[in-house]
Order: C-alpha cells, then structure tokens, then sequence
C-alpha cells in the first residue's frame, strides 16, 4: 500500500506537556542495522506476512511497554491522528494492520503532563522485539532494525510510508530537544522493525 511520500510531513506535530527528565530521549542511533546482520533464522527465510487483523495491544520488553492501542485516522489537513492522551498508543488505519504485508504505523506521545507510552521509545535498540496482540488472537513478533531520528520538517515519510516487500512495523514519537516557543519537541524518532514471527 503506498500513502505517497507527502501524506505526512509532522507525524507527531505536538506531543503536549512540559519535558520532564525521565521523557526526554537520550541521543538515538541513526545508523541503519541491517536485517540480514541480526540473529533470526526467521528473517533468513524469506518475508513473512499475515492476514489483516486490528491490532489491540504493543508490547516492548526492552522498555517495559504493554499498552492498549487505539485506532488513528487522518485530520482535516491530512497528518495522522494522535492520541487525545499520554495513553494509550494508536495504530494508523490507514497502513496496513501489523502482520500484513507493508508498513503498519503505531504512534504514541513521548509526555503528556507525564511520561507517556513511547516515553523510553529512543532506547530501543537494534534486535529487540516487539509484540503486537491482533483481534484474531495473533500476536505476531517483529524485531527492531533501525533507531532513527528526524527533524519534523525532515520526516522520512517515505521510508515510513512507502512500499515495501516485508512485513513491516514504524513506531513513531517525539524527539529531541524541547521548543518552548511552539510547544513541542523538534524531531521524532521512529522505530523500523521487520515480522520475524506470526503469532
């Protein structure tokens, strides 16, 4: 499925809130880690894929998140719905569901008067894995191959967005320093993993 590389520019225009120290993520890695270095049998196999199913949860061991998912549509000037709260996390409807083949998009805040459901979301790292429990009763296993982090007006919309021939994950929230002036952070730090494992 391709939303074209100008669908959205501000993924997470504003992630409400005052930073607090435990939310504000460190430096991220934004070096690529290839698939094919990290220890999975299952990604040497071939890419993975499943039938649609909504997803309703997210888990991150690594970061000690186990959170409700809602679901995230468009705003009237074409950038992603956010969730109205620091809880929980939002899948983007209008991605694939995680598990089918492309890229599904879940985006939560990094603060929200608080730490929020991605506060830790930069210290994932390469090889970590991430559980997504569908309506089916599926929970397919993806792992992390990439930790980015952009600029808002730099958002790589079409490496988040765009085709590809896996079954894909983007995890999305904000970055970097704090604006103070405009109220939200300058960048968002975006999560890349692959299915390794249907559920």
């Amino acid at each position: 499925m391709s939303l074209g590389a100008g669908l959205l520019v501000l993924v997470v225009a504003s992630c409400a809130g005052a930073p607090t120290a435990s939310s504000v993520p460190s430096a991220v890695d934004t070096t690529h880690t290839s698939a094919r270095d990290l220890p999975s049998a299952a990604l040497a196999q071939g890419p993975l894929r499943m039938a649609a199913s909504v997803p309703v949860r997210v888990q991150i061991p690594a970061i000690g998140v186990d959170a409700e998912l809602m679901r995230l549509g468009l705003q009237a000037d074409g950038t992603m719905e956010v969730p109205p709260g620091g809880f929980p996390a939002g899948w983007f409807d209008g991605a694939p569901t995680p598990g089918e083949l492309g890229p599904a998009v879940i985006a939560g805040h990094v603060d929200w008067a608080g730490p929020g459901v991605f506060a830790e979301l930069a210290q994932v790292s390469a090889g970590d894995e991430i559980r997504v429990v569908r309506t089916d009763g599926t929970a397919p296993v993806f792992v992390v191959t990439a930790v980015e982090e952009h600029p808002k007006d730099l958002f790589p919309s079409a490496a988040v967005y765009g085709d590809i021939e896996h079954a894909g994950l983007r995890l999305i929230t904000c970055g970097g320093e704090w604006d103070p002036e405009v109220l939200h952070y300058r960048a968002n730090v975006v999560v890349f993993a692959e299915l390794v494992r249907p559920g």
